[in-house]
């Protein structure tokens, strides 16, 4: 029967072409190469939890857990939240998040956070921490020239989600598919077929006729880094700024370009960073689509108001808002985070010759919150720390590559 066999193709055409990125760095990780283990937090003993001590004395955090709240009280009060092996009700996160932010409000000395936290909350690790096995990356809101009319100066297009583009929720068709992504093509014939690649889109000439651009860019090296942080802004030659906001992909398969550009020896692994594939890409032209068609995956894009929001549709909060992969962490979730950042330089002329250099950064913990989550962030061992809009947030982003580790908080 027809129907029969269009569930087929979605069933093969989703186990090609599922788990599609949202945003996030993600220039080394291809996002299909990590395999996910369950569960992904272990549970720990009071007398294995890490010393809580708050590298900003807590500046920002207040901020991100109200935001946090804004998401819980959307949702029924019922529904479970998965901290591995175990669930809370929403209720239960909110009165969690509460507690919390009444403690923390009364500014509470360093030793009474530690006792505070040991007596009232359970503190669940990432399988990944052993030997700091927990890869944190950067990324930012970047601010990029352009214009919401084509020219001779702005002339690589922003497109919105394509009008022939299809999103199918396969749950409704199986149990099994519940909780995956969903499926994303366009029909073609009586069959649902992959979207059309990264390379496809721009070598049709016509395809703004299917997605009308919102916005031009000056370069194209901006548009993909656009992409890549998945939000920005953009400044018009009336000097106005507009906001960009991610509103969906092409559902083809991520493959980032700074593990393609190690692998043929075009970047050392201990160079790579987002400067130094702008760099690269600027000092080759040539090469440019070779590189950048390398990865299938395209962002589309929208006009906003407000942000940047994260994946639960909140406002994200400099060094206090982080991606993590919502598969296996849970979603707008209280967490600190054993990391490494550069020192805050008053500009970048300023920045010390090996600033870049994250084995140099200061070690720091952080209180978070869990709010966004990325195409290139899978797995346990991953996590992107949303840096900011400013020019401490495009220099922490472009080259964070740090190794720490990650916990989640929730009350007793």
């Amino acid at each position: 029967m027809p129907g029969q066999r269009l569930f087929r193709q979605l069933g093969k055409i989703f186990f090609a072409a599922c788990l599609m990125s949202i945003a996030g760095c993600g220039i080394l990780t291809d996002k299909d190469q990590i395999e996910v283990q369950e569960p992904a937090l272990e549970k720990l003993t009071s007398d294995r939890y890490p010393d809580f001590s708050d590298s900003m004395h807590f500046s920002g955090f207040l901020t991100a857990l109200d935001q946090s709240l804004l998401y819980y009280n959307r949702l029924p009060k019922s529904r479970m939240i998965e901290f591995g092996p175990d669930q809370y009700t929403v209720g239960h996160m909110v009165e969690s998040l509460k507690i919390l932010q009444a403690f923390l409000g009364g500014e509470p000395p360093a030793s009474d956070v530690n006792r505070f936290i040991r007596d009232r909350f359970h503190v669940y690790a990432s399988r990944a921490n052993d030997k700091k096995q927990v890869l944190f990356t950067g990324y930012f809101e970047p601010t990029y020239s352009g214009s919401l009319i084509p020219d001779a100066r702005f002339q690589y297009p922003l497109y919105p989600v394509p009008q022939d583009l299809v999103e199918i929720d396969l749950a409704k068709f199986s149990d099994r598919y519940q909780g995956h992504d969903r499926l994303r093509g366009r029909v073609s014939g009586n069959q649902v077929v992959p979207y059309f690649s990264r390379k496809q889109i721009n070598e049709m000439r016509d395809f703004y006729l299917q997605a009308p651009p919102v916005a031009w860019l000056e370069n194209r090296v901006d548009r993909f880094f656009l992409e890549v942080q998945g939000s920005g802004r953009i400044r018009t030659p009336e000097d106005e700024i507009v906001r960009i906001q991610y509103a969906g992909t092409n559902g083809n398969s991520y493959r980032a370009i700074g593990r393609y550009l190690i692998d043929n020896q075009e970047i050392a692994q201990e160079q790579m960073s987002m400067q130094a594939i702008r760099q690269w890409l600027e000092a080759n032209p040539h090469r440019m689509d070779e590189v950048l068609h390398y990865n299938d995956s395209m962002v589309f894009f929208r006009i906003g108001v407000g942000g940047p929001f994260g994946n639960i549709n909140v406002t994200l909060t400099p060094l206090r808002s982080m991606a993590t992969d919502y598969r296996i962490f849970p979603k707008g979730a209280p967490g600190f985070i054993e990391t490494r950042l550069p020192e805050i330089f008053p500009t970048v002329l300023n920045t010390p010759e090996n600033a870049g250099n994250p084995d140099s950064w200061q070690p720091v913990s952080l209180f978070v919150m869990n709010q966004d989550t990325g195409g290139a962030i899978r797995g346990p061992g991953r996590a992107d720390l949303f840096c900011g809009n400013d020019e401490y947030a495009r220099f922490a982003a472009g080259h964070m590559n740090v190794r720490g580790r990650m916990y989640f908080l929730v009350m007793k």
